[in-house]
């Protein structure tokens, strides 16, 4: 009974695989093949995982950016000055007023302001300009063997095979981020499989080269993460000098009229106005710099990228933009 119970408990462990994302003691290889039974075993077709695999490699150029991300040595306004340029908004009022017609059924469909799936397409991909050139399957591979954040990215992995199974595009054409982050509107995977739209009802999909589907799954994208329609994100604002700053922080949230009784004012020193709204006071560069109170529109596009940051450069991008 002893052999026969440690035969079994070998046997199990056999089985059980140690999981693709601890990779350190399996080389690349190896561990690309476990990952491949395990799509299968997740429904996807051999074929699928076998094309969507075929000449998979390492690239150690996706390392070193995931390591050095520049954004983190940057202040707020530095960040901002970067990212909403002059140039950046001229090209999103034009792209405004050409897409107007298409924009305005999107919005309504989808109830999103226009300013905002614009502000988001230029933010993200300069209005589909530079949306990568490196292979996403590779890239994802690169960081799920990695180690460091290996569950995440291996299961971006399974959903990049998933999109090549189902057809939406070849391997070969499936290119984004350093990342994996695809097309104009740079989806995750998982992102592109939830939310990504064929406007036109055909079923492509198509957030690489058909503008009204990159605008409609930016649009769809934002409301299912919760957007209200009827809301801005935020704005600036004035803060008392001798303001308590232990009030400061996105998790803090206030009716605007407690924010009012606190002395917090419009940037032209007016009342804030008297909605029904709550709001988080947010002062990315801490005391002394630019405040901003943050509605939940702030939040919801911090769903889509987890940065105070991107959030409100995304604002005030919008902002200029109409």
């Amino acid at each position: 009974m002893r052999l026969r119970g440690l035969v079994t408990l070998v046997l199990l462990l056999a089985c059980a695989l140690p999981s693709p994302s601890i990779a350190a003691d399996v080389d690349f290889s190896t561990w690309l093949s476990r990952l491949r039974h395990d799509a299968i075993g997740q429904g996807i077709r051999p074929q699928s995982v076998a094309l969507a695999l075929q000449g998979v490699h390492e690239i150690p150029r996706v390392l070193e950016l995931d390591r050095h991300q520049p954004e983190s040595s940057f202040t707020f306004e530095q960040y901002l000055d970067r990212v909403v340029t002059p140039q950046r908004i001229d090209t999103g009022r034009q792209r405004l007023d050409e897409n107007r017609a298409l924009l305005e059924q999107i919005g309504a469909r989808y109830g999103v302001q226009p300013r905002f799936i614009v502000a988001l397409w230029g933010l993200e991909t300069d209005f589909g300009r530079v949306t990568g050139d490196f292979p996403v399957i590779s890239s994802l591979a690169t960081l799920a063997y990695d180690g460091r954040r290996s569950e995440l990215f291996r299961r971006e992995l399974i959903a990049a095979i998933r999109i090549v199974d189902q057809g939406y595009i070849r391997p070969e054409e499936m290119m984004g981020s350093w990342a994996g982050a695809m097309g104009q509107s740079q989806f995750m995977p998982s992102s592109y499989l939830e939310a990504a739209v064929s406007y036109s009802g055909d079923g492509r999909r198509d957030i690489w080269n058909r503008r009204e589907d990159v605008l409609a799954s930016i649009a769809n994208y934002l409301s299912r993460l919760g957007w209200h329609g009827s809301e801005t994100w935020g704005r600036e604002v004035l803060v008392p000098h001798d303001f308590d700053m232990r009030l400061v922080g996105k998790t803090i949230r206030k009716p605007l009229k407690e924010w009012r009784q606190l002395g917090i004012r419009l940037l032209d020193g007016g009342e804030l106005p008297s909605r029904d709204l709550t709001a988080a006071l947010v002062m990315p560069d801490g005391e002394g710099g630019r405040a901003f109170l943050a509605y939940d529109n702030f939040r919801t596009i911090l769903k889509w990228n987890n940065s105070s940051y991107f959030a409100l450069s995304v604002g005030a991008l919008a902002d200029a933009l109409e």
